[in-house]
């Protein structure tokens, strides 16, 4: 089933479905950050991708073969998700999980907005930008000390052992962290509510696979909306405060 944003019937069903099946496991994709001002990757127009090829900018190959290319443009585009402020949506996942209605947020984000907002349980399938590391000894710095570095004219920026430094999040040509695999067993254990993701990205979008139950909010078609139990489109913000002032109104103690 499906609906837009305005469709109050459609919402009223979908939050009672989430309320019987509580808790649930979250993925959260682009269309939530996008509303604290991060511009999304493959938006028809307006993506990054639009104007720069990931495979030049932000992949693993241009890190070891280019590192100049990497640092003067694809550092540059992570850095601004770091100035975003949380919206609405996060802080109403955060309120959520305290609530007992969310077990754990899985997102494909990199700018650290969930757990800002407050969110505690959050897999992180695509890194974030807090950290980078050695790639020599492993060791983890503060992100800080890689901007600074880069800023002074340090390209790539080193280790005091004289490795190469590299933000922590996941690259073109890098292998998922291991709570991606966490997060495939939630699935397999839990119901699925997908937001602000168009499921395009492998293997992010083999997570709805698992679930038996799969809610979907994004703003436009994804190519699992057939089989899910509900699909709301519209923007994640709107759709989510309707969830929730639904649920508040089912379940007033909740």
């Amino acid at each position: 089933m499906s609906c837009a944003t305005g469709s109050k019937e459609l919402i009223s069903h979908t939050a009672e479905f989430l309320l019987k099946n509580k808790p649930w496991l979250v993925l959260t994709g682009a269309g939530v950050s996008t509303e604290s001002g991060i511009p999304d990757f493959r938006s028809p127009g307006s993506g990054l991708w639009q104007r720069y090829d990931p495979m030049e900018v932000l992949s693993t190959d241009t890190l070891f073969r280019d590192p100049e290319t990497f640092y003067r443009v694809g550092f540059y585009i992570l850095r601004q998700f770091k100035h975003a402020r949380p919206n609405l949506s996060h802080y109403l996942l955060a309120e959520w999980e305290k609530r007992g209605l969310v077990h754990t947020l899985v997102t494909q984000n990199i700018d650290s907005l969930h757990t800002i907002s407050g969110s505690q349980r959050v897999l992180e399938i695509h890194g974030h930008l807090r950290t980078a590391h050695c790639m020599r000894c492993e060791k983890t710095v503060p992100l800080d000390r890689v901007e600074k570095e880069v800023d002074g004219g340090e390209i790539p920026p080193k280790c005091q052992c004289g490795g190469v430094l590299r933000p922590d999040v996941v690259l073109f040509g890098d292998l998922l962290p291991s709570c991606f695999e966490e997060a495939m067993e939630f699935a397999r254990r839990m119901p699925l509510l997908v937001i602000g993701s168009s499921l395009q990205v492998s293997p992010a979008n083999f997570i709805p696979f698992a679930a038996h139950q799969v809610v979907i909010v994004n703003i436009g078609v994804t190519p699992f909306d057939a089989r899910s139990d509900y699909v709301l489109n519209g923007k994640a913000s709107e759709i989510l405060r309707g969830l929730n002032e639904e649920m508040k109104k089912q379940q007033p103690t909740v």
